[in-house]
């Protein structure tokens, strides 16, 4: 078993920055997937525990030095400069793992460290010690919120230049948008959309709209059924579907699924699979 750690950054313009950053990450980053509108980025690590924390270490180091959030005005909500630090189970070719204990031990000791080392606020998700679960959206909603969530490691309030971070244990989702027509379609699309294997957003990103989503059970609900289901509610809402994007990496067994005569049409191809990138990575370092 492997981990992935799917770093999100708050920016996406910048090319200097970016070309930095992903240096800073070394041989375990995979992929680096940009969004101007969002003024946001993804970074992919993936290796063994040792080999992903160091390189998500070295990361985090480079954007809290590089990165002011006083200066940040995008679509996507942030906390902070290291907005969101996921460590991943990963299996290749296989079914993503149940046993999130490996990545949780990942995910505290980060955690830790940056409060620590850097003094950035870090808020937990995923399963907590004690027994309890925390997602994502529960922290953009109740953190630093009166009578709403303190930090779990770090100073209790964020530097205003790099906010904070939510730092997890999950299984592997996929990051996936569906662009409509327009931005009011978005919006009654995404609530409709929404559900346990489903997190949406509708968004205006620039001058177009689409419903942002996350799929957290991507073996079961993969981007497919998600287009389908948001076509007919967009149609049904007098709209247009205008294409998909995927947004960063998603399982090998995910693409498998889905019928190779639609993958131009869901953004998708040979190349967008964590498997491809682990197996490039690999030639590289031969």
């Amino acid at each position: 078993m492997i981990f992935e750690c799917v770093v999100n950054v708050s920016e996406g313009r910048d090319d200097a920055v970016l070309a930095a950053l992903a240096a800073s990450a070394g041989p375990e980053l995979l992929h680096l997937d940009r969004d101007p509108n969002h003024h946001r980025a993804v970074l992919t690590l993936a290796g063994t525990a040792d080999r992903v924390s160091a390189a998500t270490r070295a990361l985090a180091t480079a954007t809290v030095a590089r990165l002011d959030l006083r200066d940040h005005a995008g679509a996507h909500p942030r906390l902070g400069v290291l907005d969101v630090v996921p460590f991943v189970p990963y299996q290749p070719g296989r079914r993503a793992p149940e046993d999130l204990g490996a990545a949780a031990a990942l995910r505290d000791d980060f955690a830790h460290w940056l409060g620590t080392e850097l003094g950035v606020p870090s808020f937990l998700y995923g399963p907590l010690p004690g027994g309890a679960n925390r997602t994502l959206p529960d922290i953009r909603r109740r953190a630093f919120a009166v009578a709403g969530l303190a930090p779990d490691f770090g100073p209790p309030r964020p530097d205003p230049r790099t906010g904070a971070s939510a730092v997890g244990a999950r299984r592997v989702l996929v990051a996936y948008n569906v662009w409509v027509s327009s931005v009011e379609v978005a919006r009654r699309v995404a609530p409709a959309v929404r559900g346990p294997a489903v997190r949406a957003l509708g968004l205006e990103a620039g001058d177009r709209a689409q419903v942002s989503c996350n799929l957290v059970d991507p073996d079961t609900y993969g981007p497919a059924r998600l287009f389908d289901e948001i076509g007919a509610l967009v149609a049904k809402a007098g709209g247009a579907v205008r294409g998909a994007e995927l947004v960063g990496l998603l399982p090998e067994t995910v693409l498998a699924a889905i019928p190779r005569s639609r993958w131009a049409e869901l953004g998708l191809g040979e190349g967008s699979t964590i498997e491809a990138r682990l197996t490039g990575s690999e030639a590289a370092d031969a």
